[in-house]
């Protein structure tokens, strides 16, 4: 096993606190191929991927993480993370316990078999981390120190499970008027603003809801949407390839040619 480039980190030898208790917490710039297990921890502890990669396994998955990405390691799991040969990760951590654990990481992201999740609030969560480290000590008065930024800390990822969770209800009724706007328009000169605008929100919330509910951006789904629509056009010998552009929204025949050769493989006359 290779060693760290840089390791900051603090056990507490002091767990009295029953509902929850720090028992770890530190931050580690690892060297290509750092890794820890396959074993398992007495503890729930939290990874925060700051930058680099890296992989994490465990139940039979493998998950390929990066700068943003948080994983959570269960209590008795079984559990392998490796730094990327080439582009080593750093990330800091937090480990805890007690009889609230659970509870609380089950009013977060984390809840059910979640153990990834993907954190959009960097410059945030790396402070609040930073506070439960930097609060370190061997006297109640630091347990509890850190134990305050724990519960910090875990309430801004409830928060950001309840907004996410808001945006994924609201999110539906967004697209699917969207969906059905490019049905009814898409041969038109429409764009991503011309669909946000038609479901009354913003591009980058348009752009979010997307995402998470079809897992593609507003933008490649429209392109695709028509260059499958040309593709059925195309079956029409009596139309030019020009005329099929025309039809689908592109003004620009040479730029739909080199659209749909990116989407299916060979140019518009060549699938035909």
């Amino acid at each position: 096993m290779s060693e760290s480039i840089l390791k900051k980190s603090f056990k507490s030898s002091v767990k009295n606190n029953i509902s929850l208790t720090v028992y770890n917490s530190g931050y580690e710039k690892c060297r290509g191929g750092h890794s820890w297990g396959p074993a398992v921890r007495d503890h729930y502890l939290i990874h925060y991927v700051v930058s680099g990669k890296g992989i994490y396994r465990v139940g039979g998955k493998e998950y390929h993480l990066s700068a943003g990405d948080m994983f959570l390691a269960r209590e008795s799991a079984v559990i392998y993370y490796c730094a990327d040969e080439d582009d080593p990760w750093e990330y800091c951590w937090v480990g805890f316990n007690g009889t609230d654990a659970k509870y609380l990481l089950n009013m977060t992201s984390f809840a059910g078999d979640n153990l990834v999740i993907k954190i959009t609030e960097h410059e945030t969560i790396l402070s609040l981390m930073s506070n439960i480290y930097n609060g370190q000590g061997a006297d109640t008065a630091h347990e509890t120190e850190m134990l305050g930024h724990l519960y910090l800390f875990l309430a801004k990822l409830m928060q950001m499970n309840e907004e996410e969770s808001a945006l994924e209800r609201g999110g539906y009724k967004y697209v699917r008027a969207a969906l059905n706007f490019i049905k009814y328009n898409y041969s038109a000169p429409i764009d991503v603003t011309d669909i946000a605008k038609a479901v009354g929100v913003s591009r980058s919330h348009l752009y979010r809801v997307f995402m998470m509910q079809l897992s593609i951006s507003p933008s490649d789904y429209l392109e695709k949407y028509r260059i499958n629509e040309a593709a059925a056009l195309l079956k029409n010998a009596e139309l030019s390839v020009s005329e099929v552009a025309n039809s689908v929204g592109f003004d620009d025949a040479l730029y739909f040619s080199r659209v749909f050769k990116k989407n299916k493989g060979v140019p518009p006359s060549k699938y035909r």
